[in-house]
C-alpha cells in the first residue's frame, strides 16, 4: 500500500509533487519533469556527444538556454578569438550543437552574455514554481525566485535534453529561520557564511533548505540569490525562499516574463507558492542576524570561516581528530599560524565577481567602499561584472569610473577568477580576497590562497592591502 502524503506540505514538496511524472519505487525515487535548463560550454560537450552518437534529438529545445561563461577571457576589450585552444574548442562545439539542435545561445559577443546564474534571472528565464536543472552546482541560486534549481552531471544533462525528465530522489527538508536586522556593513554573504560555519560543509547534505524569517524578507532579490547560491556549500541540493512582492516586482519587466493578462494570472498562482503554516520540516535551524559580524574564510573550505575581528583558530584545541587534521592541512596550505589576527593577513589580489556576488547591487556596495580611495600599491584588484547587462548598467551609473579611479581593473563578464578556467589565474603563493563561493585548494590557481567574503569586504581589503573590517573605513556605509 502506497503511503499517503500529508495534506500540509512544504514548498519543496509542492514543487516536487507538481512535477512528478510517476513514482519509481518506495525509496523516494520519481521521474521528475524539468521546466527549463541552462547549458554552458564547460559541462555540456559529453552530453551533446552522447546525443549525436545515439542519433537522438533534443526533445524540447525551446526550454534550454545556452551561454558561454566559464572559459571565455574577460579582458577589458572583448573579442571572439580565444588564445586557449581547449577553451576555443569548447566554445565552438557549443555553438555547433546549439545550431544542430535548435537551442538559443548567448555567445561571447552577445549583449546578453554573462554568467549563467546571473543572466537567466535577469532575462526572466527563471520563474516561480519552475523546476530547473543545469550542469552546475550553483543552480540552487534560482531558489531566490521561488523556483527549485539543482545541479546535475553530464550523463544527466544528456538524459534531460533527450527526455525533459530526470530520475530524482526526494530530499529531506530543512528550514533555516533568520530573524533580526542586519547591522551596517553586513550583507547576505555574511548570513550564508555564518550558516555554513555553524553546520559545516556537509551539514545540509541530503536536504533542501527553505530560508525564512524577517531577515530574509528584508533582503533584496539579488541578496537572496547570494544565499541560495552558497547553500550548496553546506551540502544542500536545493534552496528555497517563498516568492513575494519583491520577487514579482523584480520579474515584472524582464524580457521573458509573462505580459498582460498572463502576468496577472501568473502572479495569482505564484502567491500560493509557500509552505503551509503547519507544514512539518525534517530539521529546523535558527539564526539571529543581530549576532553576526562580517565573515572571512581562513581555510580551504567555505565552513572554515570566522568573524573578521577574530583570529586564526588553533587545531590543537579541537577534540575531533579528523577535523583537527583537516584544519592543520588547511593552515599549512594557506600559510597561516594559529592565533594570528585575521586582520593581519596581507593580500596580493582582490577579486569581485562570480555567480555569487557580481550583480549590480554587489557593485554598488563595493563602490561605496572605494569611492575617493585607492587600491593599495601591492594589490592587483579586479571587477568582473556578472553579465554584460550588469556591466552596461554600472557604466551608466558611474560605478565603473569609481572603480577605475580607485585603481581596479574593469573587465568584461564571465566566471573569470572564480575557478581559473580562463586567463584570470592566480600564481602559487598569491593570496586573494574574493567574493566567490569556494576557497578549495587550487580553486583560483595551483598553490593560490583564497579568502571568501562579501564584495564590500573585498573592496575594503583592496584599499588597505589586508583583510579588513569594512566598518572601520570611514564613509563606507
Amino acid at each position: 500500500m502506497t503511503p499517503t502524503r500529508p495534506t500540509s506540505r512544504t514548498l519543496y514538496d509542492k514543487h516536487i509533487d507538481s512535477h512528478t511524472v510517476c513514482t519509481l519505487d518506495d525509496q523516494g525515487h520519481v521521474l521528475l519533469y524539468i521546466d527549463r535548463q541552462v547549458i554552458n560550454e564547460y559541462t555540456s560537450p559529453q552530453a551533446f556527444s552522447g546525443l549525436r552518437e545515439a542519433g537522438r534529438d533534443v526533445w524540447r529545445p525551446e526550454t534550454a538556454l545556452a551561454v558561454v561563461d566559464h572559459v571565455n577571457p574577460t579582458a577589458p576589450q572583448r573579442v571572439a578569438a580565444m588564445a586557449d585552444p581547449g577553451g576555443a574548442l569548447q566554445v565552438s562545439y557549443l555553438a555547433d550543437n546549439c545550431e544542430k539542435f535548435g537551442i538559443e545561445l548567448f555567445d561571447v559577443l552577445d549583449k546578453r552574455q554573462g554568467i549563467e546564474h546571473v543572466i537567466a534571472p535577469e532575462q526572466g528565464f527563471i520563474l516561480p514554481g519552475m523546476v530547473i536543472a543545469a550542469g552546475d552546482s550553483h543552480t540552487t541560486t534560482y531558489g531566490a525566485l521561488g523556483a527549485f534549481g539543482f545541479g546535475i552531471g553530464t550523463s544527466e544533462i544528456e538524459h534531460l535534453l533527450a527526455s525533459q525528465t530526470l530520475v530524482y530522489k526526494r530530499l529531506k527538508t530543512l528550514r533555516v529561520t533568520v530573524e533580526g536586522g542586519l547591522a551596517s556593513g553586513l550583507t547576505s554573504k555574511d548570513v550564508i557564511m555564518a550558516l555554513i560555519g555553524k553546520i559545516g560543509a556537509s551539514g545540509a547534505t541530503g536536504y533542501a533548505i527553505e530560508f525564512t524569517g524577517s531577515t530574509i524578507a528584508a533582503l533584496s532579490v539579488e541578496a537572496r540569490m547570494t544565499i541560495c547560491n552558497m547553500a550548496v556549500e553546506a551540502g544542500a541540493r536545493g534552496a528555497f525562499m517563498a516568492p513575494d512582492d519583491k520577487v514579482f516586482a523584480y520579474l515584472k519587466d524582464k524580457p521573458r516574463a509573462p505580459k498582460g493578462e498572463l502576468w496577472e494570472r501568473a502572479v495569482a498562482r505564484w502567491k500560493h507558492l509557500h509552505s503551509d503554516p503547519d507544514a512539518v520540516f525534517d530539521r529546523e535551524i535558527h539564526l539571529d542576524a543581530r549576532d553576526l559580524e562580517p565573515m572571512v574564510t581562513w581555510g580551504t573550505s567555505p565552513d572554515q570561516a570566522s568573524a573578521i575581528n577574530g583570529s586564526v583558530p588553533d587545531p590543537e584545541a579541537i577534540a575531533d581528530p579528523i577535523l583537527r587534521q583537516d584544519m592543520r592541512r588547511a593552515l599549512t596550505y594557506m600559510g597561516l599560524e594559529a592565533g594570528m589576527p585575521l586582520s593581519d593577513i596581507v593580500i596580493s589580489h582582490a577579486f569581485i565577481g562570480s555567480c555569487t556576488n557580481a550583480r549590480i547591487e554587489d557593485l554598488r556596495d563595493a563602490a561605496k567602499v572605494v569611492r575617493g580611495k585607492h587600491v593599495a600599491d601591492h594589490v592587483r584588484a579586479m571587477i568582473v561584472p556578472g553579465s554584460t547587462a550588469v556591466r552596461d548598467q554600472a557604466e551608466a551609473e558611474g560605478l565603473a569610473a569609481v572603480f577605475r579611479d580607485a585603481g581596479f581593473e574593469w573587465r568584461q563578464s564571465g566566471c573569470s577568477m572564480c575557478l581559473a578556467m580562463n586567463d584570470d589565474v592566480l600564481a602559487p603563493g598569491d593570496r586573494c580576497a574574493s567574493s566567490t563561493n569556494r576557497n578549495f585548494e587550487g580553486r583560483q590557481g595551483a598553490g593560490a590562497r583564497t579568502h571568501l567574503m562579501s564584495p564590500a569586504m573585498v573592496a575594503a581589503a583592496a584599499i588597505t592591502g589586508h583583510l579588513t573590517d569594512v566598518r572601520s573605513l570611514q564613509g563606507s556605509f
